[in-house]
């Protein structure tokens, strides 16, 4: 959205005469006073929005003040139409400075807090359905890159035509370790439902959470997600070790948590992630970049469960050998 409508939208639709310009990160907001506005587009997905906002107020109600939350405009409703668009603001009230505490303490904390939320969203919730969304996943993405290597055939969709055996093999694995581990039943009150994010890789530590990048589903989701950037960087074990411990000493995984854990890290969703991109703007480059990439994240996965300290032989829990 340009300059000029965002601006003319808040002063029409929500009586808000901004000062100034700014932005953080790629978003484009503008102040008045300590508050800063940006916008986002409902367009079709009012419903996961309002969902978002919900949880997004319930937070910040219990003291985590560096959210940006939906306000409503003038009329009192949550989205404005206008420029050809259905638009919601969000309000940063002030932009909070680090807490100094760690990742995995204030994550852990986050999750305490998600977890008293005393209502489970519909829209936005992965809660005990990771199986049936990966399956989803690898039929739809199976079925596109197919057609799209037929009927727009490239260097490109060779090399993924290539790779989409191993693409399939591993995730049906992971969906065959997430199976059994749905089985598991040494859980804590730590495994119930809560807030996470759609993809965390550190976002309860930056300056600002962002209400539409909030979901409601298992608290191993956000951890699996962080370990996963930390191998996609290929860097230090120790980060992985501190952040697990810092997370611990506020919320212990259970056993059916380390499993849930290792299940997502199996399953290849930054692959996905990649792939989907990939269908606007192909990059062959990129592409074998992120096979070499996997090679050493598998590395990285086969010995997680060892450098975690997680017992596997004596707790009972299954590995996946040929990693």
């Amino acid at each position: 959205m340009i300059a000029l409508p965002l601006r003319e939208m808040l002063n029409i639709h929500y009586r808000i005469h901004t000062e100034d310009k700014l932005f953080l990160g790629d978003k484009e907001g503008y102040r008045q006073g300590d508050s800063i506005y940006f916008t986002i587009s409902g367009e079709n997905r009012e419903t996961i929005l309002l969902e978002q906002a919900a949880l997004s107020y319930y937070l910040k109600e219990n003291d985590l003040e560096m959210l940006a939350v939906p306000i409503p405009n003038a009329a009192g409703e949550w989205f404005t139409n206008f420029a050809d668009n259905s638009w919601m603001v969000m309000q940063v009230q002030h932009l909070s400075k680090q807490n100094g505490k760690t990742k995995g303490i204030q994550l852990a904390e986050l999750h305490q807090t998600g977890a008293s939320f005393n209502y489970e969203p519909k829209s936005i919730s992965s809660y005990g359905q990771w199986k049936e969304l990966w399956i989803e996943k690898i039929t739809a993405f199976e079925g596109r890159i197919e057609s799209n290597a037929w009927e727009t055939p490239s260097e490109y969709y060779r090399l993924l035509m290539d790779f989409l055996p191993y693409l399939i093999g591993i995730s049906e694995n992971a969906i065959q370790y997430l199976q059994e581990s749905e089985r598991e039943q040494r859980i804590l009150q730590s495994d119930q439902g809560t807030t996470t994010f759609i993809r965390y890789d550190g976002n309860a530590n930056q300056t600002i959470i962002w209400a539409d990048q909030l979901m409601y589903d298992h608290p191993s989701r956000d951890i699996a997600e962080y370990i996963r950037s930390v191998f996609l960087k290929n860097d230090r074990q120790e980060k992985i070790i501190r952040f697990l411990n810092d997370y611990q000493t506020i919320s212990p995984l259970s056993v059916f948590g380390w499993r849930l854990l290792y299940a997502r890290l199996l399953f290849p969703i930054h692959i996905f992630d990649f792939i989907e991109r990939g269908f606007d703007s192909p990059n062959e480059t990129e592409l074998k970049q992120m096979i070499e990439i996997q090679t050493d994240y598998q590395k990285q996965l086969r010995d997680f469960y060892k450098f975690s300290g997680v017992d596997t032989a004596r707790w009972g829990i299954p590995v996946v050998n040929w990693l």
